[in-house]
């Protein structure tokens, strides 16, 4: 014959100390298989007011679990990655990037003036022009005189401007281009993030100045690789209307390709 335990009925504290956990693993969970989320799409999974979600993402953004950005929170190993030196940007997403380089230079024709920002998939597009003659560059990427075909480009224009050793480029002041009268026939710029919301990068200045070179070009090519959908970081470049073509290694998840159509952007996937 056994004796049952007796049953105590959780209390009011319990209940309060569960609930918040609960919710804070299927956020963690959630944000881990994302890479990023927005303060409404935690509302709708958690089903809580916004300031439940803002004061969770606050604690465990104390915690040291996640990095708030603006409007939700991406994972610390996100965040990390995207804004880390040139020198071990270069190392990170080789082969793809060497692609993306490769079918990028092959929508450049002869004669050309480019204007280039900074940023390791640049570096591998610029590596890339030997098919190209006659070339103009003009850049604030200090890694690209080194890598630059001779016989291909007779002409590289560098930017003036703070020399940011991190990141290797020079950052002059907003609306350098338009007031040094630079016009080029194609802008192509790396960023951080491409998102339905267009493209951005970590820092303001870069963003800004990225912003500039793409005002003054007839065209834009975007060239990023696949870890970069769906992230929208914190300085915003320009929108998805401002971009001619994207060349990435792999399709475009369907929200993003949604919106790259609508905008009429020609998509390249190389390999």
């Amino acid at each position: 014959m056994s004796i049952d335990e007796p049953h105590f009925p959780p209390s009011d504290t319990d209940a309060a100390n569960a609930l918040p956990a609960l919710r804070h693993n299927r956020l963690l969970q959630f944000l881990q298989e994302r890479g990023q989320a927005t303060v409404a799409e935690l509302v709708a999974l958690l089903e809580v007011s916004r300031d439940t979600v803002r004061r969770d993402l606050v604690l465990l953004e104390g915690r040291g679990l996640l990095v708030r950005s603006h409007g939700g929170a991406v994972t610390k190993d996100r965040l990390v990655r995207v804004d880390t030196t040139m020198g071990l940007r270069m190392d990170e997403h080789v082969e793809a990037k060497r692609r993306i380089g490769q079918a990028a230079a092959e929508l450049i024709r002869d004669d050309e003036t480019l204007i280039l920002n900074g940023g390791s998939t640049i570096a591998f597009f610029a590596a890339a022009l030997g098919g190209r003659r006659n070339l103009t560059i003009v850049t604030n990427n200090l890694r690209l005189p080194a890598v630059l075909p001779e016989a291909s480009v007779p002409s590289i224009h560098i930017l003036g401007g703070a020399y940011w050793p991190n990141y290797q480029v020079t950052i002059g002041a907003i609306g350098f281009a338009a007031v040094a009268g630079i016009h080029a026939d194609t802008a192509v710029v790396g960023c951080t993030g491409i998102s339905a919301s267009g493209i951005s990068m970590t820092k303001m200045d870069e963003a800004a100045h990225t912003a500039g070179m793409i005002e003054v070009a007839a065209r834009t090519i975007v060239v990023a690789d696949q870890s970069k959908f769906g992230v929208t970081a914190f300085a915003s470049i320009a929108t998805l209307d401002n971009i001619q073509c994207l060349v990435t290694d792999a399709p475009p998840p369907p929200d993003l390709a949604d919106a790259l159509q609508r905008a009429n952007v020609q998509v390249v996937v190389c390999g």
